[in-house]
């Protein structure tokens, strides 16, 4: 998150914490890391972090006591991601590269591809972990997908390439 620098400036450590529970997903409540209702230890933090288990505290307290941090992790949502495990559902896997994140619409064409195909779709989601730029759209597709598809999603307006997982 761009605002995230503002606040752990000073403390380059404690950035990198708060970089990982964004990207995980990890809302805090109260001094305390949670993932969904699990809590989380800061030690097992740390270890992810590659910090010292008080500077997830120290982390943890700063969130909890800056309104604007505490208003925003303690929103935070971790969600089931399809896009590593289509194959064993049943699924095919679709990672969309934009040439510009920011453009309107790349969900719309690659829906509107699958859709005239008669594609069902399972998830589609962006992945933004606070760098807009590197967003990518994951999308999960009930079973597979016909060769003749390719050439037109990749035709959609915005994208740059489609990685197959």
């Amino acid at each position: 998150m761009d605002g995230l620098e503002k606040h752990f400036a000073e403390y380059p450590s404690r950035l990198r914490v708060a970089r990982l529970l964004m990207s995980h997903g990890m809302r805090v409540d109260d001094g305390v890391a949670y993932c969904g209702d699990v809590e989380q230890s800061d030690t097992a933090i740390g270890r992810a972090a590659g910090v010292d288990r008080r500077v997830v505290k120290s982390t943890l307290r700063q969130i909890s006591d800056t309104p604007e941090l505490r208003s925003l992790y303690s929103k935070i949502r971790c969600m089931l991601s399809m896009r590593d495990m289509a194959e064993e559902i049943g699924c095919t896997s679709l990672l969309v590269v934009p040439t510009d994140a920011k453009m309107s619409g790349i969900l719309s064409g690659i829906t509107e591809v699958l859709y005239r195909h008669g594609l069902s779709i399972r998830q589609a989601v962006v992945d933004d972990t606070g760098d807009r730029d590197k967003s990518v759209l994951s999308v999960v597709i009930d079973g597979g997908l016909p060769p003749e598809v390719i050439p037109e999603l990749r035709a959609c307006r915005g994208v740059d390439s489609i990685v197959f997982k």
